[in-house]
């Protein structure tokens, strides 16, 4: 089974949140985006090849530009041609054999809860979002029978390298979070890392098909915490693509998607 990684917001805590509000309004950090089996990756590149011959597109399918109607994607901006292009591809998302997960962190939220008791030393919140993703990633994995390996979008030397060693340490030690806190997730330890997740995650850049998939996927994933109701949403959910979707009610606390600290605002 394969994790493939996309990230949306800033990693760092210590925003200026007055001059750095996004038009959506939403402030957090969200990493996530697909768990596909192996097999059905043939698959999942032809519907992909098929949709951007179909459209023309000669450029990856890239979730803002496409909400926004920029860059490469500002023919959308007219109506004529969002009205036939936004159903269609939520036509091709829908019929991917996919899984959407995700951890999405409130940044004020995690400021607050955090800011005292560990200022100077208080984690990016990416180190965070990727130890619970891998972490829920990595038992559903177990629970099908399958390993798991990594793939995430290349967004700088230090932002990539700060991924595989979350990944070496999570082999090497376990969860880093406190153990009396982190108890009741039933946490994994480094010998179920490494025995479930195979090697280190591998960076691929957007020309890759399932990385752009993963990009659609994360934004109403994220928005989903401001906007349960948010259309995109609704449909995975309606066609059970959510991680959430395949668990039981009571495994959705620890293995769900995950929504961090919007309880502390």
């Amino acid at each position: 089974m394969i994790l493939i990684i996309d990230d949306t917001g800033s990693r760092v805590p210590e925003r200026k949140p007055i001059d750095q509000v996004r038009a959506d309004k939403m402030d957090c950090f969200g990493l996530g985006g697909i768990l596909v089996k192996e097999e059905d990756i043939p698959e999942i590149v032809k519907k992909h090849k098929d949709f951007c011959d179909k459209w023309s597109l000669k450029y990856p399918l890239h979730s803002s530009r496409i909400r926004g109607g920029r860059g490469n994607f500002g023919w959308l901006k007219k109506p004529e041609n969002s009205v036939l292009f936004m159903p269609d591809l939520q036509k091709l998302i829908l019929s991917l054999d996919i899984v959407c997960i995700s951890c999405v962190i409130n940044r004020p939220g995690y400021m607050k809860r955090y800011i005292g008791k560990y200022e100077g030393r208080i984690w990016l919140m990416c180190k965070t979002a990727f130890t619970i993703l891998v972490e829920r990633a990595s038992k559903f994995a177990d629970d099908n029978k399958r390993n798991l390996s990594i793939c995430f979008e290349e967004s700088g030397k230090k932002e990539d390298r700060d991924i595989i060693n979350y990944m070496r340490e999570l082999k090497k030690t376990g969860n880093p979070f406190n153990t009396n806190t982190s108890k009741a997730y039933d946490p994994l330890t480094a010998s179920d890392y490494s025995r479930i997740v195979l090697g280190e995650p591998r960076r691929k850049t957007k020309k890759n098909p399932l990385i752009q998939i993963a990009d659609l996927i994360l934004y109403p994933l994220a928005k989903a915490a401001y906007e349960t109701s948010y259309p995109p949403f609704q449909k995975l959910k309606e066609h059970e693509k959510l991680i959430n979707c395949l668990l039981c009610k009571d495994e959705i606390p620890e293995k769900g998607n995950k929504y961090s600290c919007f309880d502390e605002i």
